[in-house]
């Protein structure tokens, strides 16, 4: 299957564009609570003000679906990793709390957009079978370009400002996505989509999963590492290094996460993670100690790649006309919570900082819940 993969244009195409998103992305990730505390300033509420601006284009992604009536869903996606370049690189210019606002939103769009046309793409042009294991592959070659990113910034910490490191990380990026918009990997055989926003009741299962993994997914993304930062205080080399660590083990775990989905299932698989995961945040509000929490750090991670289940299941039960506006909801309701959690998250953070992980802990068991009634009927 690997061999016949890698001769897919569209996968070579997609691959490359993971390959930048991912770059940008990680490399502002790493950088920023660094910049955010040392360099801005900013307390728990701010961080969860400029995290939940940041989900708001995430919160409009539906509006790809027209978006795709005047440009095709391949160039979309190009366009969206030259947004992320841009917005990485002007962080380094605007280093205040209203600067970062604005960066931030910037990147995000770009980010945002990049996801949910990367999924529609794989969804329509891959089948039943290739799909989980071009999303492993994805999430393998995204954990290389993590590392590598990783290595950057630790290697030049030293030797350039974080500002300096914002500037030529995203110009990189930004002229991948020039490079990558003028290649037209489309197949014409692939079916039509359908225009305009779908939303169907028989989908009902796979918006709530969504809205329940945005929630989820922002807890980890927001308040993991802050609390990292903050209360263990982990500098900018140890972020780098465990974003290392996370990848070089998300590299080697990725294609055993998809083989379980052909295999098991996605509600065996998606109920492994979440129950995993109910441990994972009790383990962050109740064990302080640095070394323990960073490794349930890497199990969080780990456990993040399961959610291809949830795009997966969707492939074997809806319409295939419907796979590029669904994923569009979909990610839209993903982002409805994340919008809000951050900014909550915030402020809860400020009476105690263990209740944002307690919190997660519940939604893990409602997400386990929900779970139990995937049902796909599907033999690989």
């Amino acid at each position: 299957m690997t061999k016949e993969l890698k001769k897919n244009i569209m996968f070579q195409y997609l691959m490359l564009l993971v390959i930048a998103a991912t770059a940008g992305h990680q490399g502002w990730r790493t950088l920023f609570n660094n910049f955010a505390v040392e360099e801005v300033g900013i307390n728990g509420f701010q961080v969860g003000v400029i995290q939940s601006v940041r989900e708001i284009p995430g919160f409009l992604a539906l509006l790809v679906v027209y978006l795709l009536l005047v440009i095709k869903e391949h160039r979309l996606s190009a366009l969206s990793v030259l947004i992320v370049g841009l917005g990485v690189a002007l962080t380094g210019f605007f280093p205040s709390f209203l600067g970062l606002i604005i960066t931030t939103v910037i990147m995000s769009v770009g980010f945002h957009y990049f996801e949910t046309t990367n999924k529609s793409l794989t969804l329509q042009y891959f089948t039943i079978e290739q799909a989980p294991v071009v999303f492993a592959k994805q999430r393998s070659w995204s954990a290389i370009a993590n590392i590598s990113m990783g290595a950057f910034v630790y290697g030049i910490a030293h030797f350039i400002s974080i500002e300096a490191s914002f500037i030529l990380i995203g110009a990189v990026v930004f002229c991948l996505g020039i490079w990558a918009f003028f290649w037209d990997p489309a197949d014409k055989n692939i079916p039509l989509q359908n225009k305009g926003m779908v939303v169907r009741k028989r989908y009902w299962l796979f918006y709530v999963l969504n809205f329940l993994s945005g929630a989820r997914r922002q807890i980890f993304v927001v308040f993991a590492v802050f609390m990292l930062v903050q209360k263990y205080h982990y500098t900018v080399q140890d972020v780098a290094i465990l974003f290392v660590i996370n990848n070089v083990i998300a590299y080697f775990v990725s294609p055993m996460i998809a083989k379980g989905i052909n295999r098991y299932g996605e509600r065996k698989m998606l109920s492994l993670e979440y129950i995993g995961l109910v441990f994972v945040f009790l383990g962050y509000a109740y064990i302080e100690n640095a070394l323990i929490v960073a490794g349930l750090y890497i199990l969080d991670h780990i456990f993040f790649g399961f959610s291809m289940g949830i795009n997966t299941y969707f492939q074997k039960t809806g319409d295939a006309k419907d796979i590029a506006p669904s994923m569009a909801v979909g990610f839209t309701i993903n982002h409805i919570s994340a919008v809000v959690i951050p900014v909550v998250g915030g402020l809860l953070w400020m009476v105690n900082w263990r209740i944002p992980f307690v919190f997660g802990a519940i939604l893990c068991l409602v997400s386990l819940g929900f779970v139990q009634k995937i049902r796909t009927n599907t033999k690989i």
